[in-house]
């Protein structure tokens, strides 16, 4: 692929400014939104709905079956982000697999730390059910922190006792809240976006003073077996390196179907940058290729 579209975006990655000092919350959620925020594709339409009593935004390509449903789940550390700074990638995603797409604004950290955003994506995913959503035509996707949702609803959905989807994809997923991977320290010049003590701040506003090896706040540490197939992406200039591998390397001791892509050269959630980043474009084909593979033949009408 193209080596100067990454060199490119690496410098522009490297060239937004660092404070001193963290700004606050409110400040990061508004700079995030300013900077991250993509619109939905041309062609697709999107809706403001609600989704496990949460507000959620609704996404549906042009010609889209009515029959196969995709639950995204956003990134931004538990702490930034919602469904609409993110309605580029998730429309994008569901452009390419010609699904509907939902993603619930999920309660964020510090007013709400955890488990609440896993509470609310495991509502989500139980009012899908409810509402008469196949299971085998239901697929899951996810971000970043949205990522390591996406894996700790399924988890609370199998102790719950709900069937689980298709098929997930994990698009750099941060799965390890206690930070412990090597990449933390090994890949933090490489890195054009996160230094470790910015991981270490995230995971403080999400989980505080509490554990941080439970298996839903940090899925590296969890149980996966019953678990669908796994799609996990990463970049190779990211901290959350091994996040990604930690989690494939977990899925595949329990017996998950599980593929780990490692793009070289590419940095947390390159997928963001389709349209300018051939990587991504791939990426994000082999993706909708997954998913719409695990459909089942059950999940569409018999034909006529």
């Amino acid at each position: 692929m193209s080596r100067q579209q990454r060199e490119a975006l690496d410098a522009l990655l490297r060239s937004a400014p660092r404070p001193e000092t963290r700004p606050g919350v409110e400040e990061q959620r508004r700079g995030f939104a300013e900077a991250m925020t993509r619109p939905a594709p041309d062609g697709v339409a999107t809706r403001r709905t609600e989704l496990g009593g949460r507000p959620a935004l609704e996404l549906e390509p042009a010609g889209a079956s009515g029959h196969g449903r995709l639950l995204y789940l956003h990134g931004g550390g538990y702490v930034i982000g919602s469904a609409g700074t993110h309605a580029g990638l998730a429309g994008e995603l569901a452009r390419r697999t010609g699904l509907r797409a939902i993603s619930p604004d999920y309660r964020l950290a510090p007013e709400h730390p955890f488990p609440a955003a896993v509470d609310d994506g495991l509502a989500a995913y139980r009012e899908l059910l409810a509402a008469g959503a196949d299971p085998a035509a239901l697929v899951l996707a996810g971000d970043s922190a949205g990522g390591g949702l996406a894996v700790a609803t399924l988890l609370a959905a199998r102790a719950a006792g709900l069937p689980q989807p298709a098929a997930v994809v994990l698009f750099s997923p941060w799965a390890d809240l206690t930070a412990s991977g090597a990449s933390m320290r090994s890949k933090e010049e490489a890195d054009p976006i996160f230094a470790a003590d910015d991981i270490h701040a995230y995971a403080d506003l999400y989980v505080g003073a509490g554990d941080r090896t439970q298996p839903l706040a940090s899925p590296v540490f969890a149980d996966l077996a019953g678990l669908p197939p796994l799609l996990i992406q990463a970049g190779s200039n990211e901290v959350l390196l091994d996040d990604a591998v930690r989690l494939a390397a977990r899925a595949g001791a329990d017996e998950v179907e599980v593929t780990l892509e490692i793009a070289p050269g590419l940095p947390h959630v390159f997928q963001h940058h389709y349209g300018r980043l051939e990587e991504a474009d791939a990426a994000l084909s082999r993706a909708a290729a997954f998913l719409t593979s695990h459909l089942t033949a059950r999940s569409w009408p018999a034909p006529r």
